[in-house]
């Protein structure tokens, strides 16, 4: 078995289709069914179901899918790491970001890290929530943010940053009367809320929010990610909730951000990171995640 087989696989396993993979390999069709049939000569197991019409994995073909994805990412990291040796850095981290918390304080962090420590490189890797969980179990990942806290035994969730929860309104909304929005009269218009199934903690956090009080809000649709949320909000489907910061990000003039009245709830961001023994510069770069930014 070689690598070349594996990266074979994983394509056609993720097409579905021998022609669109051998196109995303820059390969013939021919050459690739006969390296995906030497490598199930070789394993002894049919990983894929062929009929003229379609392509399926079998149970076989979906586990194999699984580790064959894992030791090319290990590979690719292996290749990194030794890019980044033979340039001088003496330590290398891979931490996730999810819930698109790309905002101030990670840039505050990540620019302290390089400044204190300039010999081990940071690599930012940006994915679903359930994806860094994966990734931080099968040590493919040192650590990762994320607004959810929901991990398992094997994690750890660290609260290390909180940030008010502010209202996103279109920019010509009844809301704009307030400077502050009042948390009641916000919620007597329609929201645009993260996905449930999303496995957002932004979704989880703004949930036991709205549960705490009274109202009961009409939906007027879910999303996946926060750029599609202000898409929404700006074209007036719905009001939503967000870290202030993180929108300020997009730059977008179809819709304002208006703090929430009183004493605000908040978004908790948690460092995510394996409960096994720590290698050093993910302690110093824990350290400075409790340090002000």
């Amino acid at each position: 078995m070689e690598l070349r087989h594996l990266k074979y696989f994983t394509a056609v396993a993720e097409e579905l289709h021998f022609a669109r993979a051998a196109e995303r390999l820059h390969i013939e069709q021919s050459p690739l069914s006969r390296a995906i049939k030497d490598l199930e000569y070789d394993l002894d197991v049919q990983l894929l179901k062929r009929t003229t019409r379609s392509t399926e994995l079998t149970w076989a073909g979906q586990v194999f899918l699984d580790q064959a994805r894992r030791v090319l990412a290990m590979v690719s990291q292996a290749k990194v790491a030794a890019k980044s040796a033979a340039q001088g850095y003496r330590g290398h981290l891979r931490i996730a970001v999810s819930d698109g918390l790309a905002q101030p304080r990670l840039s505050s962090l990540l620019a302290r890290c390089r400044k204190e420590e300039p010999d081990v490189e940071i690599h930012l890797f940006e994915m679903p929530f359930a994806q860094q969980v994966s990734g931080l179990r099968h040590d493919l990942l040192d650590a990762g943010f994320a607004l959810a806290s929901d991990v398992g035994v094997d994690l750890v969730a660290k609260p290390v940053w909180t940030d008010p929860v502010a209202v996103v309104v279109p920019a010509r909304h009844p809301l704009m009367a307030h400077k502050r929005i009042p948390l009641a009269e916000a919620l007597k218009y329609p929201l645009v809320m993260c996905h449930p199934e999303a496995g957002s903690g932004c979704h989880q956090q703004i949930e036991a929010m709205l549960r705490s009080h009274p109202a009961n809000p009409t939906i007027a649709d879910y999303v996946t990610s926060l750029e599609l949320m202000l898409t929404l909000v700006g074209a007036g489907y719905g009001i939503g909730f967000a870290i202030a910061s993180q929108v300020a990000l997009f730059q977008r003039d179809d819709v304002v951000v208006r703090p929430i009245a009183g004493r605000a709830p908040t978004l908790v961001t948690y460092l995510l990171y394996a409960d096994r023994e720590l290698s050093e510069p993910l302690q110093h770069f824990m350290a400075r995640t409790s340090l002000p930014t």
